[in-house]
């Protein structure tokens, strides 16, 4: 799949608001093509007290609820729908639930890509 596709992906799903009074969602939202040729969405869930997570995250989880761990490319946008790198939290778990994920392409700002291995050399194992 073109990056250019599963950014627009990712820009579609970012659906910014607040979900109470200490929650706030959706203004970053992530795509992630697994190795099933499915793409995965999610988006972050912002809390006060650091329980909520990344969209990123959120797309691992529902990769992973459908049955597949493999992931090929990820692409992560913010609010503005502008490209952003995962985080250092991301890109481990990433790397967690699948042992060739170190491999999964990732869309960095200017067009630029990188494996998640290159972004993150010296990971847990």
């Amino acid at each position: 799949m073109e990056f250019e596709a599963l950014k627009q992906i990712a820009q579609r799903t970012l659906a910014p608001r607040k979900l109470s009074k200490n929650a706030y969602a959706g203004s970053v939202a992530a795509a992630l093509l697994a190795a099933n040729g499915k793409v995965y969405t999610g988006v972050c869930i912002y809390t006060p007290c650091s329980m909520g997570f990344c969209a990123e995250h959120a797309a691992v989880a529902a990769m992973v609820t459908d049955g597949e761990s493999r992931a090929e490319q990820l692409v992560a946008v913010e609010e503005n729908g502008e490209v952003v790198p995962p985080c250092g939290r991301c890109r481990e778990f990433l790397c967690q639930v699948h042992d060739e994920n170190h491999l999964c392409q990732v869309l960095l700002p200017g067009g630029r890509t990188k494996t998640v291995g290159q972004l993150l050399p010296d990971r847990w194992e």
